[in-house]
């Protein structure tokens, strides 16, 4: 199997395979690669429909060339927690970032979000960010402060009277029941839409379906997130209390 980074050559049949609607494993078998090398790689250049070779090996090119002139002469990147690849962590926080970024979150805070999430304390102070970010006081500072008003990091002070900044465990719940807020929201737009237009109408019948179809989308997703809520707080491989995970119900013959 090749190892080592991806050639243009390699770059540019991810970009054939991903026009011919091929799947990231079908790509990355017929390359010879593990799947997460062409996950990681679509993600971090645009995601699979914004996805092009050549500015993805620019773009690859100028962020080795940046490690190089950041790292000073001498010196080796300190060793990972739990003997992890340093390499391949960094390559996962570059495609989680993008990942982040692509659902609307500004660059900086995705990056200190990201940074959070894969910090296994799940807390870092002001300082320790800007040491593993390599960014200023000033942009961590304002990073926190937009996480912290969309409720997706939360503040504490630990025994040395440092603010220490969190990922809550229950974010994603938090961040679900908004977005399913904010689709009630537009279900009431489509709705008003209705006695505007007039009933019966054409176009009032198309915004009365939009409304039923939210409408359904968002109190299953509600009920879901509710049921599964304790999730966020169970260790991995421990079944939650009172109910088995998804697709393990009893109707399996």
């Amino acid at each position: 199997m090749p190892g080592g980074r991806l050639t243009q050559q390699e770059r540019q049949q991810i970009a054939l395979g991903l026009a011919d609607g091929l799947a990231y494993a079908e790509i990355a078998r017929r390359l010879e690669r593990p799947t997460s090398t062409i996950t990681r790689e679509v993600m971090r250049n645009g995601g699979p429909t914004d996805y092009r070779a050549d500015l993805a090996h620019r773009a690859t090119e100028r962020r080795a060339h940046r490690r190089r002139q950041a790292a000073p002469r001498g010196t080796q990147a300190p060793p990972q927690a739990h003997g992890r690849d340093a390499e391949a962590v960094r390559e996962y926080e570059e495609m989680f970032t993008t990942l982040l970024m692509q659902q609307g979150l500004p660059r900086m805070m995705s990056r200190v979000l990201t940074c959070l999430y894969t910090t296994d304390a799940g807390s870092l102070t002001a300082s320790e960010l800007v040491r593993r970010l390599q960014v200023s006081p000033a942009s961590v500072s304002k990073a926190v402060a937009f996480l912290e008003s969309q409720g997706l990091i939360r503040r504490e002070r630990d025994e040395r009277r440092r603010e220490r900044y969190i990922v809550d465990d229950d974010v994603w719940y938090q961040s679900m029941i908004a977005g399913a807020r904010s689709s009630a929201q537009l279900s009431e737009a489509a709705r008003q839409g209705v006695g505007v237009l007039g009933p019966g109408t054409p176009a009032a019948a198309r915004l009365e379906n939009i409304a039923r179809f939210v409408d359904f989308v968002t109190e299953s997703l509600i009920r879901a997130a509710e049921q599964a809520r304790e999730v966020l707080h169970t260790k991995a491989g421990t079944p939650p209390a009172g109910g088995a995970g998804p697709g393990s119900g009893s109707d399996h013959g």
